[in-house]
C-alpha cells in the first residue's frame, strides 16, 4: 500500500510538517492504527527523519476492563514504533453521549498539544466518516456550512486520511498484519453515527451503490460555493465581529440570510453543534432583544449564555461568573496615596501635581481626576452591594447604583465585576463608567486615580 503511505507523506509536505511535533490521536481502532503505522514508515523516509510523533490515547472509561486492555494494547503498539505515548482516562461521570465524548476528546487533544508544544494534531477521519457526517447533518437540517462535512484542516487539527476510503484502511491493516482494537460500542446502534453506518447507509446503497462518493462530492461542491460566500462576507465580518463579540449596530444592518450565516459561524467558533432550527431560535431571540438598553440572555449550552443588547452580542462563559464571585469576596481599605491590589487589578492613588491645564478622561476610562477634599480617606475599594447609592456627576441628588447602571446601559452580567471606590454605601467612582458629583472636579483635582 505504497500509494496510501505516499498520500500521507504528500499531505505532510503540503502543510510543511516534515520536521514538526505531531500529536496523533490513537484509539487503537483500524483508522488510527493505520495512520500511526503509516507515520512510523514515513519517519524512515528521506526528509522526514526529524518529524516527532506522539501517540495520544483518550480512554473514555465506559467499558471498564475492556477499555483498560485497549489502552495497554495502544501503549505497547506505540512503544514498538518508537513513539511517545500520552494517555488520559476520562472522569467516571462522563456522560455516554456522542457530543459529550467528542468535547472531552478534543479537550484531551488540546491538552496534549499544549503539553508537547506541538505543531499539529492528526485525527484519522476518513472518506466514509465524511460521508456519514454529511448525511447526519442533512438529517438534522444543516445549511451549506454543514454540508462541507469534515474539514481537511481546522486550526491545528489535520485529517491526513480524509480522502481515503475505509476499505483501503482495512486492507492496509490486513496487509501489514496489524491487530486493531475492536471497540464493542461501535456496534451499538443506540449511537446515531453507528445507526447511520450500519443501517441507513446500507439501505441507501441499494438505491445508489456510490452513495458515499456522492455525499463526498456534495461536500466538495458545498465547500466551493461556501468559498464564494466567504469572499463576499470577508468585507462584512471586520465591521461586525470585534474582540469575540458581535457589534449590534452593524449586525442590524444585514439581511436575514446574512445574519443567519454569521450566527452559524459564531456558534461554530464556540465548538457547538447546532442545527438550523436552533440557529433560527437564536436569530429570533436577537431580533427581540437587540433594541434593549440593558439586554437579555438565552442559554446556548450548559453554563454558557448568549447576551444581547443595543450595543453588543456576546457569550457569558462560566469562568466569568467564577472570577466575579471571587472578586466580590474582597474589600480593600484605601487609606491614602499608594497602590491597592484587588483580584488581578491594582488601584493607584496619586496626588495631583498642579498644572495650568488638564484634560478630563473619557467616562469609560480606567483613569480619573478627582477632588477628594470633601470626602477624604479612608475609602473602600470593592464591587457593588445591596443599598449602594451614587450622586451622578452633573446632577443633583442621589439614586440607587442599580438605576445609575441601567441609565448608563451597563450589561447586567458585567455589573458584579465592576470596581467601585466608595465611602460607606455611597459610590464615588464606578470604574470605566463615571464619577459621583461628590468627587467630580469643578476647579482643580486633588488626586489622580488609575486602575491597571
Amino acid at each position: 500500500m505504497e500509494g496510501l503511505i505516499n498520500r500521507v507523506a504528500d499531505f505532510i509536505k503540503k502543510y510543511n510538517l516534515q520536521d514538526k511535533t505531531i500529536i496523533s490521536g490513537f484509539s487503537g481502532g483500524y483508522d488510527s492504527m493505520c495512520l500511526l503505522d503509516i507515520l512510523s514508515k514515513i519517519k524512515e523516509m528521506p526528509d522526514f527523519e526529524d518529524i516527532n510523533i506522539v501517540a495520544a490515547h483518550f480512554n473514555h472509561n465506559w467499558r471498564g476492563e475492556e477499555s483498560l486492555k485497549e489502552q495497554e494494547i495502544c501503549r505497547i503498539f506505540a512503544a514498538s514504533k518508537g513513539f511517545e505515548f500520552f494517555v488520559k482516562e476520562a472522569p467516571k461521570g462522563l456522560k455516554k453521549t456522542e457530543n459529550d465524548a467528542r468535547i472531552a476528546r478534543y479537550e484531551f487533544f488540546e491538552e496534549a498539544y499544549e503539553e508537547y508544544d506541538a505543531d499539529a494534531v492528526f485525527t484519522a477521519h476518513n472518506k466514509d466518516d465524511n460521508a456519514e457526517t454529511v448525511l447526519y447533518r442533512i438529517i438534522k437540517g444543516t445549511g451549506i456550512v454543514g454540508l462541507k462535512g469534515i474539514s481537511e484542516k481546522r486550526d491545528y487539527f489535520y485529517r491526513p486520511l480524509l480522502s481515503t476510503k475505509r476499505t483501503e484502511i482495512v486492507e492496509y491493516c490486513n496487509q501489514n498484519n496489524l491487530s486493531p482494537n475492536n471497540d464493542s460500542s461501535n456496534s451499538n446502534t443506540a449511537y446515531k453515527r453507528n445507526y447511520l453506518r450500519l443501517n441507513v447507509i446500507p439501505s441507501l446503497e441499494k438505491i445508489n451503490a456510490g452513495v458515499k462518493d456522492a455525499l463526498n462530492t456534495l461536500a466538495a461542491n458545498a465547500a466551493s460555493d461556501d468559498a464564494i460566500i466567504n469572499e463576499y462576507l470577508s468585507g462584512i465580518r471586520p465591521r461586525i465581529f470585534y474582540d469575540d463579540k458581535i457589534l449590534t449596530v452593524e449586525y442590524k444592518k444585514q439581511s436575514k440570510p446574512v445574519k443567519l450565516r454569521l450566527l452559524h459561524e459564531y456558534i461554530q467558533s464556540l465548538n457547538l453543534d447546532y442545527d438550523y432550527k436552533k440557529i433560527n431560535e437564536i436569530y429570533e431571540f436577537l431580533e427581540n432583544n437587540i433594541e434593549q438598553r440593558n439586554g437579555n440572555t438565552v442559554s446556548l449550552a450548559s453554563a454558557l449564555w448568549l447576551y444581547a443588547d443595543e450595543k453588543v452580542i456576546e457569550t457569558i462563559p462560566p469562568k466569568q461568573k467564577t472570577e466575579t464571585e471571587i472578586l466580590k469576596e474582597e474589600q480593600v481599605i484605601v487609606s491614602g496615596e499608594g497602590e491597592y491590589n484587588i483580584g488581578d487589578k491594582t488601584l493607584i492613588v496619586k496626588k495631583y501635581i498642579d498644572r495650568d491645564i488638564f484634560v478630563f478622561p473619557e467616562s469609560t476610562s480606567n483613569f480619573a481626576y478627582v477632588d477628594l477634599s470633601k470626602v477624604g480617606f479612608p475609602l473602600t475599594l470593592r464591587t457593588r452591594k445591596d443599598g449602594d447609592i451614587i450622586s451622578p456627576f452633573g446632577m443633583t441628588g442621589t439614586m440607587k447604583l442599580k438605576k445609575y447602571l441601567n441609565a448608563k446601559g451597563v450589561a447586567k452580567h458585567n455589573r458584579d465585576g465592576i470596581l467601585l471606590l466608595c465611602s460607606d454605601t455611597e459610590v464615588l467612582w464606578v470604574m470605566g463608567v463615571g464619577l459621583s458629583s461628590k468627587v467630580g472636579v469643578k476647579t482643580k483635582p486633588t488626586h489622580v486615580l488609575e486602575v491597571i
